[in-house]
């Protein structure tokens, strides 16, 4: 089963969240404006595709790019993949849940959770 993971990344510019879906050979990579835990939709760029080595990395980045730390990771399965919209549903340590992706303009996009429900006790 594919992977994903969320770095909060505090890099030169300020604090931002990477989510990253593993996609073959490479992690498709949104950086989001905030945590993922947040209620709402969160706005995004898509940034380049990054090396599969962030799903289990922490630290410093090269070239003064600021440092990483996992925010989440776990697994994932895809049931939409285009060009406006992705969908996935995550079955992370923090999020579990459906996550939407949709292209808004030209390089931003929106980033939805729609958590699961709790189960009935019953």
């Amino acid at each position: 089963m594919p992977r994903f993971v969320v770095l909060e990344h505090d890099a030169p510019r300020g604090v931002h969240w990477d989510f990253m879906l593993e996609i073959g050979p490479a992690l498709a990579t949104w950086a989001l404006d905030r945590a993922p835990n947040s209620a709402g939709p969160i706005s995004a760029t898509v940034l380049p595709d990054h090396r599969l080595a962030y799903l289990d990395y922490q630290g410093d980045i090269c070239g003064g790019r600021g440092t990483v730390a996992r925010w989440d990771r776990g697994s994932y399965t895809r049931e939409k993949h285009g060009d406006a919209e992705w969908i996935v549903v995550v079955a992370g340590e923090k999020l579990k849940g459906r996550v939407v992706l949709r292209r808004s303009t030209t390089d931003r996009w929106e980033f939805s959770l729609w958590p699961d429900k709790p189960k009935d006790s019953c």
